[in-house]
């Protein structure tokens, strides 16, 4: 483990900029950004793009280590090059800014009201080559829809039991249990999640860290039994739909826990703006999460 990287991410400020949308998700943030799916054909031309897009906003003299700690990139992301460079030491050794790399397959289908994460039976390979790169963690997403205690254990033993190995492998695991912000019963299904974290967490070996990346709660500061706990480096909040200005009033209010947000970051910005328009907007939005998440 880097250890000015392991000292960025858990005393540093700023936040996480997810920028992982892969095969599913690329279409609708492309669109967001101006892009119709009539300008590409195929997987490859579309992850073309939409790395087009990633470098911008990566090269963009608004996007520096100074206000965001992290990026989050998808295995199409690591494998290219930004200006030259890897794109993971061009995060680092350019922008002083700690690579995080996507690891899930995707979801399974929905059983007790979650959708647990799709095998990923290549693992072991994307973590040594994740490593050989110069990425410091991983990001494994799972989905809670409703709040049935089945269901997110079922989400829950399955984000530590892939989390250990990737601490195995020598990097940090950021486990993402997403609650739906539409569940209907998403106080409950947080507390119901809130004990099975900790339930996993007193099972974690001593020696190893881990990061969690949660749905903005209910209830203000409810995962400061998770910020204070001494193996989790970070508590970071996905935007999970609310638009930025609801997600960062709510990240505001809740103390040691910094932002991760993907749409709401990239919100405002399109193809089509000039280079100075387009950092003005990113500029704009860099510095309101940040400030949600230093409040």
């Amino acid at each position: 483990m880097n250890q000015e990287q392991f000292n960025k991410m858990k005393d540093g400020r700023g936040f996480i900029a997810a920028l992982d949308q892969s095969g599913g998700s690329t279409p609708k943030a492309l669109k967001l950004y101006g892009i119709d799916e009539s300008a590409y054909s195929n997987d490859e031309e579309m992850f073309r793009v939409v790395h087009e897009m990633r470098t911008r906003i990566i090269t963009s003299p608004a996007f520096n280590g100074d206000r965001v700690l992290a990026a989050i990139l998808f295995e199409n992301t690591m494998d290219r090059e930004i200006e030259g460079k890897p794109s993971g030491e061009y995060l680092w050794g350019v922008k002083n800014v700690v690579p995080i790399i996507k690891i899930d397959k995707g979801l399974a289908d929905e059983a007790d009201g979650a959708q647990v994460m799709k095998p990923m039976p290549d693992l072991d390979d994307l973590l040594k080559r994740a490593a050989g790169k110069g990425f410091f963690g991983t990001k494994e997403r799972s989905f809670i829809a409703e709040g049935k205690e089945a269901g997110v254990k079922a989400v829950v033993d399955q984000q530590f039991e892939v989390g250990r190995q990737v601490a195995d492998a020598g990097l940090v695991p950021i486990l993402e249990p997403e609650v739906s912000i539409k569940a209907s019963n998403k106080a409950e299904a947080e507390a119901m999640l809130k004990k099975e974290l900790l339930a996993g967490l007193e099972q974690w070996p001593s020696d190893k860290y881990l990061m969690f990346k949660l749905t903005l709660p209910e209830e203000d500061n409810f995962y400061s039994d998770l910020v204070d706990h001494p193996n989790v480096v970070r508590v970071v909040a996905l935007s999970g739909g609310y638009s930025r200005e609801e997600a960062n009033a709510r990240l505001s209010r809740n103390k040691g826990v910094v932002a991760s947000f993907s749409r709401a970051l990239t919100e405002g910005l399109s193809a089509q703006q000039s280079d100075d328009e387009f950092n003005k907007t990113l500029d704009a939005s860099i510095q309101s999460i940040f400030d949600a998440s230093n409040s």
